[in-house]
């Protein structure tokens, strides 16, 4: 087995020739979803067998759905705050049926420029049909499981952890949990989600609007209907596997953009009081009145502007029907805006 992962180091270059010199031969990923035949194959399916042609990998059947989208025209996603977790990049997930594997092997074959269509298909028969480890492609198991392969966040293809899904394709028996830290689950699912949060950017309301004062309070509130739950569930077709990952706010943090600037609180973080991140200032209101949430600048910014950075914290939790959840590390989203200040002038009589 050992021998044979080792001999795969070279299959990937080899079978992205494949891929651009014949498109459709060298995967069939996207065949999981009809039958026992291999699907036809797109040009972004092509795409994917090129960058994981070497273990079969596919792209993955995860579906989401959004509950709560956020009433604004730009979101983003979270950012794990003070950790360095990060969802997973690749996962394994159930993806080939034994006939399917068969098919996507002889497709390889007819490939016969450089003759790179026997040189990769031997090395897949290897593995799959010659006994290591597996006899006749599992044919007399049709229907009794499927064989796991490598999938990747699309969004995150070309980061480092992408490429920890490095196996060939493994056999999982239908209803058996495999043995492998990166098999999808309900956690995973979780983890995915996570990523797919679309939160909303946090573009703060500010009094005085545009222009502020040297030494004169300016007053930073949130719109309610911008801040709340918003719950994405990720579930695989064809499995009991599904996952509601949930993000509720918890405190707004304000980065005056510059030293010589206070903010109210003094820590800079807003919490969340009844419902609401801070608080408009009501006509009438002196000037010079501390707001609940806001920001004082002590210079001004002459020809120029500050970049005031509002950062929305999330708190994360998630659960399955099939496992009883928990929390995921709370999540950062922030935006910047430009902010004026100018000295206050003074007549002189």
């Amino acid at each position: 087995m050992s021998a044979l992962r080792g001999s795969t180091r070279w299959v990937a270059p080899v079978l992205a020739v494949a891929v651009t010199l014949a498109p459709g031969v060298a995967y069939a990923g996207g065949g999981v979803t009809g039958g026992d035949d291999v699907a036809n194959v797109g040009s972004e399916q092509q795409s994917q067998g090129t960058r994981q042609g070497k273990n079969l990998g596919i792209e993955t059947r995860i579906q989401t759905r959004v509950e709560g989208s956020p009433q604004s025209a730009k979101t983003g996603t979270l950012t794990p705050a003070n950790s360095n977790w990060d969802p997973p990049a690749c996962w394994y997930e159930p993806a080939y049926t034994p006939k399917q594997i068969e098919a996507t092997v002889k497709m390889i074959r007819t490939f016969k420029v450089w003759g790179i269509g026997d040189l990769v298909g031997g090395v897949f028969d290897a593995y799959f049909k010659d006994g290591n480890p597996y006899k006749d492609y599992n044919l007399d198991k049709q229907g009794e499981g499927k064989f796991w392969a490598a999938a990747i966040d699309e969004e995150r293809k070309n980061e480092p952890e992408a490429k920890a899904c490095n196996r060939m394709p493994f056999w999982v028996e239908d209803g058996e949990t495999p043995k492998e830290p990166l098999a999808v689950t309900p956690r995973i699912l979780a983890e995915y989600a996570y990523g797919q949060l679309p939160v909303p950017d946090t573009d703060v309301e500010l009094a005085p609007e545009g222009e502020t004062k040297v030494n004169l309070p300016t007053w930073a509130w949130l719109d309610k209907a911008r801040f709340k739950k918003i719950s994405v569930t990720a579930t695989l077709p064809g499995t009991d596997l599904s996952a509601t990952t949930t993000a509720e706010p918890v405190s707004l943090k304000i980065d005056p953009g510059t030293a010589d600037a206070e903010t109210y609180p003094a820590s800079g973080e807003c919490p969340i009081e009844d419902g609401r991140i801070g608080t408009s200032r009501a006509k009438g209101t002196p000037a010079d009145t501390d707001p609940p949430c806001g920001v004082r600048y002590l210079r001004s910014s002459r020809d120029g502007s500050y970049e005031l950075k509002a950062t929305l914290t999330w708190k994360v939790s998630w659960t399955s029907t099939n496992d009883p959840g928990g929390g995921l590390p709370p999540g950062e989203f922030g935006t910047t805006q430009d902010v004026v200040v100018r000295e206050i002038q003074s007549i002189n009589r």
